[in-house]
Parts: C-alpha cells; structure tokens; sequence
C-alpha cells in the first residue's frame, strides 16, 4: 500500500494511504473534477474562519467546463429606452435575470452576488472608434438571508435595500430599471448625435478572493448580456 501527501495552501498537509487494488465501483462514486474543484473554493470563500493565507492559489486549474444537466444562466436587455425629464436623461430598461446552477447555489449557500449594468452614452464617428462621452456603473448586491428565508436587492449606489419573499420576485424586481438618471442634458452637444448603450453583467468584483478565481475560469459564473444599442433623441 503505497500513500500520497495532501497540503492545502501551506499550513495544513496530511498523509492519506492510496490502495492500489481500487476498482471501478469505488471510482465512480468520486466527485467530477470540475465539482470538486468547485465546492472545494465556495467552501474556503464562505467560510469565516479561513486564514488570509488559504486564500491564495498560486496553481490555478484549467478552464473547468460546465457540468452536463447545470443550467448556464442568462441575462437579457429586452428593452430601453431613455427619457427626457426636467433636462436630465433618465433610462427606462426591462431587464431578463436568470441564475445559473452554480450561482443559485452560492446564493443558497450565503454568498452575496453582484449584479451591474453598465451605460455608456457614445458619439458616433464614421471613420473611427465611437467616442465615448459618458460611462455610468449602476451596482446591485442579491443575497440570501436563510434565518428570515428573505432575498434582499440592496442598491449598492444609494444603500437603498429592499427584501423579497422568492428569489423570482426579486430577480424581477431588478429586472425593471425605471428613472435611473443618465445625464444632465445641458453637458451633451445640442447639435451632436449620441447613442446609449447598456449591458447586464453578474459582477465578479463583488466576489470574495477565492471565489473571484472560481468565477474567472468557469463559464456559468462569466454571464453578462449583448449590449443594448438605441440612439439617444430629446423628445
């Protein structure tokens, strides 16, 4: 029987014995790397005893590839619109929000997640890179407090906080962007063309260390909408 050293991060390493006499039935009982890799990460990222030092990977894994049956999750622009009101552009979106399997379950298991639409205003050019005049970050933080079975939307720009009793409703809720100020039109060419553009992206600045890496290499944590394009028009 031969046997192999297990160390995790560099503090804590044990000898685990290896049979060589493994057969088939025992090796399908294991988890999918890609699975294991990923609890293993949520786990050190949610827990509150985890040192500064368990959170640096100096070796990350390859691309680890969506499960088979994991819902991917998908974000969508179905509408926008900007409105003139009072000299100010305010934006006016519906919004489609759905989690993928691995996000749900971080949601579940207490990690908050960030949600982030970015607007830009362009001026158009024919012959070069569109000129961008302005650049808005609008931050939302979804958690899950599981002591009151709530889901709480907190706006990360104004602090304003709102709960909900399903993680539908509160994906809705997010979904409609209704007066979200843009620009003071006073600051923008009157006889200048401009369009707006806006995306949806799950925010992986918000994340904590570990699970920041975990959402660099997997796909269904990287969600983010097409861009949604319309010219800008003071009616």
């Amino acid at each position: 029987m031969a046997s192999i050293m297990l160390c995790y991060g560099s503090r804590i390493c044990c000898v685990r014995p290896v049979d060589s006499r493994c057969n088939d039935k025992s090796s399908k009982t294991a988890l999918a790397p890609g699975r294991a890799w990923a609890l293993l990460l949520l786990a050190v990222a949610i827990s509150p005893f985890a040192p500064a030092a368990a959170q640096t990977l100096v070796s990350p894994q390859p691309p680890i590839a969506v499960e088979e049956g994991d819902d991917p999750g998908f974000f969508e622009v179905r509408s926008a619109v900007a409105e003139l009101r009072d000299g100010v552009y305010h934006l006016n979106a519906r919004i489609a929000y759905r989690l993928s399997t691995e996000a749900m379950n971080a949601l579940q298991a207490g990690v908050p997640l960030g949600i982030r639409l970015d607007i830009e205003i362009l001026h158009p050019r024919r012959w070069w890179f569109d000129n961008e005049d302005a650049a808005l970050r609008q931050s939302y933080q979804l958690e899950y407090h599981a002591l009151s079975e709530r889901y709480i939307v907190r706006n990360v720009n104004s602090g304003d906080q709102t709960s909900f009793a399903s993680l539908l409703a509160a994906l809705e809720y997010l979904g409609r962007v209704e007066r979200l100020p843009l620009i003071d039109a006073a600051v923008l060419d009157e006889e200048g063309a401009y369009d707006v553009r806006v995306r949806a992206v799950l925010d992986q600045e918000q994340f904590p260390g570990p699970l920041r890496l975990l959402a660099f290499w997997r796909r269904d944590w990287s969600i983010a909408s097409e861009w949604y394009r319309w010219p800008l028009r003071s009616e």
